[in-house]
């Protein structure tokens, strides 16, 4: 897989060397027990996947190089780059304008770019009718697209099955930045919908089956559907995809649900399936699914606590969390300073986003065993900054070198 450039800021030693011998341990990555750093004391379980993911580093590279080779010129991105307070702190730091927020409110109008301004499109990418409002005014789109190239995958593969006459549900959060670009992409092409989670995925079937009328349906999805969205004959062939930082199982419930709803609703058998449903396969992205399976593995450890690392409005991170607490005690940081003694930490409600003080999180016993893993936007400077942070708290933090040169 190709290497990029990313600031030397981002890396860690120490995360580089663990991922280092564990892929040359792992070549074929069946191995997803966590990697042990025994200091004593503090026992600390790093998953087998975290951290940077292709599309990141992708997005990072082409975004720092724009900023070196176009001094003095205007950049501007259309929204975070990336779920990442650091890395969109450095950037603001370096001059770039943000145009939008994460949900799409407007910072800076369209109105004030001009045809020499530079428009980087973040990796989530972005919605044609704002693609097609920047060429008009001449700006390049092309040439400074941080698309993630598995989010163009999904979208590739909704133009696919659109050919075959299927419509397309979209398993997604409906105001994330991704969701909203994979629809414009989709509802181009064909009668799209999206939907949040379970609940509504079993609403929408009740109007499928007819259970409810179809009056309902529009107030009930408001918002959610394509132009012209017929609810009584746009769903009678349809495929599934996803935002592809969901969880892996909860977009595989959702395909088997519906799947299963039009098996009984027309009498399907394996081969007539795709007379109303389409294999669309896995869309997630290869780090979504690796993390999240990496947490499934690092959860089979007898610990005390996990530390999931990450910007708060990172969709992937988030599900890492939701992971992590079905299984024991989970806290959400952004950075190191979240962690303030081994009584007190600052801590994210990964629902509500809100942030609140926990007491006596690290337990009094020896040794303290803590599961650590990190969001595919996090760098991996932050993690070690954890992890010296939580070594300094038991006097311990000079292990943490030696580990380096271990490994």
């Amino acid at each position: 897989m190709k290497q990029f450039n990313v600031p030397v800021g981002y890396r860690s030693p120490l995360i580089t060397a663990v991922k280092q011998y564990r892929k040359q341990q792992d070549k074929l990555k069946k191995d997803d027990t966590p990697t042990l750093l025994d200091m004593g004391d503090l026992q600390i379980y790093l998953a087998r996947h975290f951290g940077f993911c292709y599309g990141v580093e992708h997005a990072i590279e082409i975004a720092f190089t724009t900023i070196q080779s176009n001094p003095g010129k205007r950049i501007f991105l259309l929204s975070e780059m990336i779920h990442n307070p650091q890395v969109n702190a450095d950037l603001l730091a370096m001059g770039v304008q943000f145009m939008q927020d994460t949900y799409g409110k407007q910072i800076i109008p369209f109105e004030e770019i001009q045809s020499d301004d530079i428009v980087i499109i973040p990796a989530f990418g972005t919605t044609l009718a704002i693609e097609a409002l920047l060429e008009s005014k001449g700006i390049a789109t092309a040439k400074y697209n941080t698309t993630c190239p598995f989010v163009e995958k999904v979208w590739n593969r909704s133009e696919q099955i659109a050919e075959k006459g299927y419509s397309i549900v979209i398993h997604g959060k409906p105001k994330h930045e991704e969701t909203r670009a994979t629809f414009s992409h989709a509802a181009a092409v064909t009668p799209s919908i999206v939907i949040n989670d379970m609940h509504e995925t079993s609403e929408l079937a009740k109007y499928i089956t007819g259970e409810y009328t179809s009056d309902g349906f529009y107030e009930q999805f408001k918002g959610r559907y394509s132009e012209g969205f017929d609810i009584t004959k746009d769903l009678i062939r349809f495929g599934v995809v996803n935002q592809t930082t969901q969880l892996a199982t909860d977009t595989q419930a959702i395909s088997d649900y519906l799947k299963s709803v039009m098996i009984k609703k027309y009498h399907l058998t394996a081969d007539t399936i795709d007379a109303h449903f389409a294999d669309t396969r896995d869309t997630l992205c290869y780090a979504t699914n690796d993390n999240q399976t990496a947490v499934t593995g690092m959860l089979q450890t007898d610990a005390d606590l996990a530390i999931i690392i990450g910007g708060y409005n990172s969709s992937n991170t988030s599900h890492l969390v939701e992971l992590c607490e079905e299984k024991l005690p989970s806290y959400f940081i952004d950075t190191p300073e979240r962690i303030i003694s081994k009584s007190e930490m600052v801590n994210c409600n990964w629902r509500t986003k809100e942030l609140n003080t926990v007491t006596h999180f690290l337990p009094d016993k020896s040794p303290v065993k803590i599961l650590i893993t990190s969001g595919a936007s996090c760098p991996d400077a932050v993690v070690e900054g954890v992890i010296r942070k939580l070594a300094s708290l038991y006097q311990v933090e000079e292990q943490v070198d030696t580990l380096i040169a271990s490994f």
